[in-house]
């Protein structure tokens, strides 16, 4: 999608400490980090937002928690417990127009969180 932060991302446009990339999704560290390890896992599909997930997404969206897991695991993270944030429009935080989950960890965690 033009314009779009993740997408310029993906094409290598904007530069990113990428941490994980396979065939369906990309991982990289935040730039404005809200822990020790806060690490954005994108999929390479355009998809705005959660409300725009269709069923042929499904599988999709699974994977994503799947890498989201792996990464918390090599990072040191899954251990103490970590957090998977998905915003979803303008009320919910998402500042950027493409689905993302945001892993946090390496800190203890309050609830509720805002």
């Amino acid at each position: 999608m033009e314009g779009c932060m993740f997408c310029k991302i993906l094409k290598r446009e904007i530069p990113a400490t990428i941490v994980y990339e396979d065939e369906i999704s990309l991982a990289f560290r935040d730039i404005s980090p809200k822990a020790p390890t806060h690490i954005l896992v994108i999929p390479k599909k355009h998809i705005r937002t959660v409300v725009e997930v269709k069923e042929e997404d499904n599988s999709l969206l699974g994977h994503l928690i799947y890498v989201a897991n792996g990464i918390a695991k090599k990072e040191g993270i899954s251990e103490k417990g970590f957090r998977l944030v998905i915003n979803c429009g303008l009320e919910s935080g998402q500042s950027v127009w493409h689905i993302h989950i945001h892993l946090l960890g390496g800190r203890k965690m309050t609830w509720p969180p805002g």
